[in-house]
């Protein structure tokens, strides 16, 4: 697979998360500034996801997009919003993390 397959789903990752932070700074759309932000994000995300299917398949596309969403929007959560991890949340999130390098190293599915 292509480097810039990879460097496109990163792309669309980036955006969901920046729109998920967007998303809770909007304090449930009442702030327009970053819910027209979280839309921009979440829209430009979609895009370069789309752009990534050209040459992944969707579920490994998706596994990977979820699972370092998950795994990022966690992190920002814990730095930027003060908000706690408990130990059963690190374990699962390392399981999450864990299951997206297996499929990106073992899987055939990952190509075409």
């Amino acid at each position: 697979m292509p480097i810039t397959t990879y460097a496109t789903l990163f792309t669309a990752i980036t955006l969901e998360v920046i729109g998920t932070t967007f998303l809770q700074r909007s304090q449930q759309f009442t702030q327009l500034v970053p819910t027209l932000a979280m839309g921009l994000c979440y829209a430009a995300s979609f895009y370069f996801l789309s752009l990534a299917l050209r040459a992944m398949p969707l579920g490994i596309a998706y596994a990977i997009w979820s699972g370092l969403g998950i795994v990022l929007v966690s992190l920002i959560g814990l730095v930027g919003f003060g908000q706690k991890l408990d130990l059963a949340a690190v374990i699962g999130l390392s399981l999450i993390v864990g299951g997206v390098v297996v499929v990106n190293l073992f899987s055939n599915s990952v190509s075409h």
